[in-house]
């Protein structure tokens, strides 16, 4: 199998289209994750009745096939963007909801006691005292749900939308292994600079941590 550099020379501003679009919509997908999952995560953290509803609910939802979550979606947001997003942030949940609630669950008692005990409410604990302790492992399951997103982008191909995926369809359909190669790799470099860079912010936003080590 070779790869045709000509090819890859002469489609330098499609890749680059198609590579911010599918980091678009992968990032896209953890915001809007993130933004479901922490008040739900709150939630079952301190309401434990609730807790195996919630985490079960986003357990069901993760084992519905991608391209079946896609169709089932077409007919409310169309072959738009917008199916894309919601279809992905759907399996985001599952990750970003649980490790919120664990890392919440991490936080040890005294600290929160502590805290109410020198006049805090509960609003500014969990601010200020409860998410920054829980960081680490919230920031595990970002990155998770991350690197999970940009490789299910390429399903969206399906519904004309997939970013980097249009690469695969276009080389199996041609039988020109280039673009399959060349959107593969790209998918990769993709998750592992987004991997490293979550890292490094985990690195500036807990200062904590380093000073302990």
């Amino acid at each position: 199998m070779t790869i045709d550099w000509s090819w890859i020379s002469g489609h330098t501003d499609d890749l680059t289209t198609l590579t911010v679009s599918h980091l678009q919509a992968a990032l896209t997908a953890v915001f809007f994750g993130l933004l479901i999952s922490l008040p739900l995560a709150v939630v079952a953290h301190r309401v434990r009745f609730l807790r195996g509803f919630l985490l079960g609910a986003s357990n069901v939802l993760f084992t519905i096939p991608s391209i079946a979550i896609f169709v089932l979606l077409l007919p409310v947001s169309g072959l738009t963007r917008t199916t894309t997003v919601i279809g992905l942030t759907v399996y985001t949940l599952v990750v970003l909801l649980r490790n919120t609630v664990e890392g919440l669950d991490s936080v040890p008692a005294k600290t929160k006691e502590a805290a109410k005990a020198m006049g805090t409410r509960p609003l500014r604990t969990l601010l200020t005292v409860e998410l920054p302790l829980a960081l680490p492992v919230i920031m595990a399951g970002v990155r998770i749900a991350t690197v999970m997103s940009i490789s299910l982008v390429s399903v969206a191909t399906y519904i004309g939308d997939g970013g980097l995926g249009q690469l695969f369809t276009d080389g199996f359909q041609r039988n020109y292994p280039t673009p399959v190669i060349v959107g593969v790799v790209l998918t990769l470099l993709l998750a592992v600079v987004a991997d490293a860079l979550l890292v490094a912010l985990q690195y500036v936003l807990t200062p904590w941590k380093r000073r302990r080590a």
